[in-house]
């Protein structure tokens, strides 16, 4: 029996190659995104620890005027930092979006010639099994007309 080849299975290997491509690159970007949002949770934390360090020296009874400007400036530094890191997410958010849309697209056109590929390999079976009967049929009729 002859065994079915897809004559575009070359094409198929490239875009399943291509495919594979872009959900890697699609998780080391949900990777990056995730060590994205641990960094902000920390700069959210650090702000927490200083505000809570700044009450203790307001609290504390006695004012040094120098400790509570250095939390200050280090509360307006953690501020500014988040700011920027949550820039940083947005755009990490876009980039994640566009290489989500890659892949959809990619995965598309896998199943797209995937289904090809099926739909050809089952005509060519039926196409097969059509000739498997026909040839039966010949030696059938060619023995009655023997006998």
């Amino acid at each position: 029996m002859k065994k079915f080849k897809f004559r575009l299975q070359v094409v198929l290997d490239l875009r399943e190659k291509e495919l594979e491509q872009r959900q890697m690159e699609m998780a080391k970007i949900v990777t990056a995104l995730n060590a994205q949002i641990e960094k902000l949770q920390a700069i959210f934390r650090a702000q927490e620890k200083n505000a809570e360090e700044l009450d203790a020296l307001y609290n504390a009874g006695e004012l040094d005027i120098v400790q509570i400007e250095n939390h200050r400036d280090f509360g307006i530094k953690l501020t500014g930092d988040a700011k920027n890191q949550e820039r940083i997410i947005a755009n990490t958010r876009a980039i994640l979006q566009k290489k989500q849309e890659e892949v959809q697209e990619a995965y598309k056109k896998v199943e797209t010639l995937k289904k090809l590929k099926e739909k050809q390999e089952q005509e060519f079976y039926k196409e097969y099994l059509y000739l498997e009967m026909k040839e039966i049929d010949d030696i059938t009729s060619a023995r009655f007309k023997i006998g």
